[in-house]
């Protein structure tokens, strides 16, 4: 429902030389044959000059909407309605929805500028980024030769090479790479605002919070305001001066991003950031949101979050309420928002006590275990590998036809055992290898060196019938089982749930009835909570929602009665509020089913929740190799390899208290070349840690000197009597710079030469 008006509003965001965007009653509406789709709903914010703006929400929530509502930039059919006006630093105000095409066009990245979601599809493929920028300081008739020296400070300020990057055509530049000359690209012309959306959602958690850091300086050198618009509250949390939390296309609490985190007073505030996964809150005070969000054309009578909401009543039901001013800069549309305290705890507000009395829960020890490549006694190994190599020619093109080809050692020399309903999670960047060492340990890549074997039977001796064979490879195949990323793209479009969800019965058990066959589909969609399940059963893929079709996916690959279940980063493309969800389920079945799993995952939290849920190891790769394993509690409490700590650093904090954002404590943003990756220790171009030794002696996980099970391959953990602690540092004082030391001193050096 539209948000009912209160003058509070009007009077909360004065005065007019703090004003720089004021947005009035907008909508943006679209006709649809099943009714009026309302994506924007009579929404009213103040942007504040200077400002970082935080927006938030879970997916169609109606953030993008409002970023592109910002550059009256709404795609038709959508019909865009309201008021919203630019008050220029020096000039006369602008009203956005009144403009002719030319003048929206002169204010368009002039002054008001926009970086989009997806960095490869902003870009030109048949043109190089210098082309890019050359092409957007003609059309805004501004100065070629002021604005590439424009262009080339912007990207030096990014950490980019300046040179290298605008040669470059897009496809030659990493993820990373991209977003940031998008960055630098929107920039050029000196806009006063920036409105990004969703700017670094596909990328690592590394490179999104380096980013982060980036934009701060870059909106403090240049004085900008910033509208960020984001489904990660964790992330935006850190630079966001004020937050504005987005539900049913409409804003329903706004205040300093501090008062929102620690005392926020919507419920379904309180209930996004309880939802969280992060590497400090008790696993179990972690609680997903039930429910769903409401279809644009069918938005609930009443406060449109009482569906899901605990203190819901029959007034949240009848009445709409208002915005309310509620103290401490803060408004909340909430009947009861002076009851939050009690009924909705944040868990964030708990850990600070808890951490205060010194009586903090501690997560589970695995210290007894002998290795850390191993699992532990009492469990059978079902999958192991040993020395494992993959790697694969990447092609020049034709013109280099004649010319030896590159070689990517996604995987080289990894040695791992998976036991019987043990959880193992892989974090590492993107390139890193986990993927390919997932997809390798069940079956679906043939390694180029090293073994692979299911039960002590080797798998591609399995397959290509060589030797004794104890498991015939069928067999194997069905034991080892994925669930996909993208489940939509992994599931057949053309054919209903319940047709998907038969093909497995059919392959593996054909004498199965189709009655019985419906009943053990019907069976599974209850027991992920998909109910009705005829219901369910008759739609097809695309009538579901994201969190359905993974849970389709999960019910394919359990039918299997798998041994062993690749769950490749089966939660990332899922909204925060969905996660915990998912992650519990994934769990539950685990456990019922006795199913090993092998998460792939860039979040620590997420690897953190399901480890530490599970007595499970997580294991950190980097450029092909396993550098840090153990348990939950071994791995982030006691990190030993840098780069784990570059990965704890990278992941934000929700107690906005906890530290300040710092530059990234490594050399180099960006991952080395993977066709030429560093001798010795391959993180040693980017470690803050690194000396001569690193540079030439490679160290591997047998070699480190750690109590437990935690093993790490990094010459720091080998011992003090180690040639590392006398060997010259490689470190000069602009890395140092660069890899600024973090807040508890890890990564200070502990001898050696200066």
């Amino acid at each position: 429902m539209a948000r009912s008006q209160d003058t509070s509003w009007v009077d909360f965001d004065q005065t007019d030389e703090d004003t720089i965007l004021e947005i009035r009653d907008t909508s943006v509406s679209f006709d649809m044959e099943r009714g009026d789709s309302r994506v924007l709903d009579q929404v009213n914010i103040n942007v504040r000059r200077g400002e970082i703006l935080g927006v938030v929400g879970e997916s169609g929530s109606g953030k993008s909407m409002f970023a592109s509502a910002l550059l009256d930039a709404v795609v038709e059919p959508g019909v865009l309605s309201g008021e919203i006006t630019y008050y220029p630093d020096d000039g006369q105000e602008v009203d956005l929805l009144n403009l002719s095409n030319e003048e929206r066009r002169q204010l368009r990245w002039d002054e008001i500028s926009m970086v989009f979601q997806g960095a490869l599809s902003s870009w030109n493929p048949t043109m190089t980024i210098e082309d890019h920028f050359h092409e957007t300081l003609s059309v805004h008739d501004q100065d070629k030769t002021a604005g590439m020296e424009r262009a080339h400070q912007l990207l030096a300020e990014l950490y980019l090479e300046p040179e290298r990057v605008l040669e470059s055509y897009p496809h030659e530049l990493s993820g990373g790479m991209k977003q940031r000359a998008l960055i630098a690209l929107a920039l050029v012309l000196e806009p006063e605002v920036l409105v990004m959306d969703e700017p670094t959602a596909a990328l690592d958690l590394l490179m999104q919070r380096s980013i982060i850091s980036l934009l701060a300086n870059l909106q403090e050198e240049y004085d900008l305001t910033m509208v960020f618009i984001t489904h990660d509250l964790e992330l935006v949390a850190d630079i966001a001066d004020r937050l504005a939390v987005m539900y049913a296309f409409e804003f329903v609490e706004a205040g300093p991003a501090d008062e929102l985190l620690l005392n926020s007073r919507h419920p379904y505030t309180r209930s996004l950031v309880n939802s969280t996964p992060n590497l400090e809150t008790p696993v179990g005070k972690m609680q997903p949101i039930p429910g769903e969000s409401p279809d644009p054309v069918n938005v609930p009578a009443g406060c449109s979050y009482h569906p899901r909401c605990p203190l819901a009543d029959e007034q949240c039901v009848s009445d709409d309420p208002p915005l309310t001013d509620v103290g401490n800069d803060q408004l909340a549309a909430c009947h009861y928002w002076d009851r939050v305290d009690d009924e909705i705890p944040l868990s964030i507000n708990e850990v600070r006590i808890d951490e205060a009395d010194g009586t903090q829960s501690q997560s589970i020890n695995r210290g007894s275990q002998e290795s850390a490549v191993l699992p532990s006694a009492d469990h059978e190994t079902v999958v192991s590998l040993e020395d494992l190599e993959v790697y694969f020619e990447q092609s020049s093109g034709l013109l280099d036809f004649f010319s030896d080809p590159d070689i990517v050692k996604a995987v080289d020399g990894v040695d791992l055992e998976i036991g019987e309903q043990e959880v193992i999670a892989l974090v590492g960047e993107s390139g890193c290898g986990k993927t390919t060492l997932g997809k390798t340990a069940i079956g679906l890549q043939r390694p180029t060196g090293g073994s692979i074997k299911y039960r002590g039977q080797d798998i591609w001796d399995a397959k290509d019938g060589r030797g004794d064979i104890d498991i015939p490879f069928k067999e194997v195949r069905r034991a080892l089982q994925i669930i996909h990323q993208d489940p939509g793209s992994a599931i057949n479009p053309n054919r209903t749930v319940q047709a998907n969800l038969a093909i497995p019965l059919k392959t593996w058990q054909p004498g199965m009835s189709v009655e019985d066959r419906q009943a053990r589909v019907y069976g599974m969609l209850e027991r992920v909570g998909m109910s009705p399940p005829s219901d369910y059963a008759n739609r097809y893929p695309h009538q579901l929602s994201g969190g359905e079709q993974q849970r389709v996916a999960l019910i394919r690959a359990l039918l299997m009665n798998p041994d062993l279940i690749l769950a490749d980063e089966a939660v990332s493309a899922l909204d925060v509020s969905l996660r915990v969800d998912m992650m519990d389920l994934l769990l539950e079945l685990q456990e019922q089913f006795g199913t090993s799993f092998l998460f792939i995952s860039h979040n620590l939290s997420n690897a953190r929740y399901l480890t530490e849920k599970t007595d499970g190891r997580i294991g950190i790769m980097y450029l092909g190799r396993l550098i840090e394993i153990g348990s939950a509690d071994e791995v982030l409490k006691n990190p030993q390899h840098p780069y784990t700590k570059v990965l704890m650093w990278a992941t934000p904090d929700l107690d906005p208290k906890a530290e300040e954002l710092t530059q990234p404590p490594v050399r180099e943003i960006d991952i080395p070349d993977p066709t030429n990756p560093p001798s010795g220790c391959r993180f040693h171009t980017r470690c803050p840690e690194a000396r001569k030794v690193c540079r030439q002696q490679s160290p591997d996980l047998d070699g480190s000197d750690l109590e437990g099970g935690q093993q790490t391959a990094c010459f720091r953990a080998y011992g003090d009597d180690h040639e590392y602690w006398d060997s010259p540092t490689i470190v000069d004082d602009n890395d140092r710079l660069h890899a600024a030391e973090t807040e508890d001193g890890n990564l200070q050096e502990k001898g050696g030469d200066d």
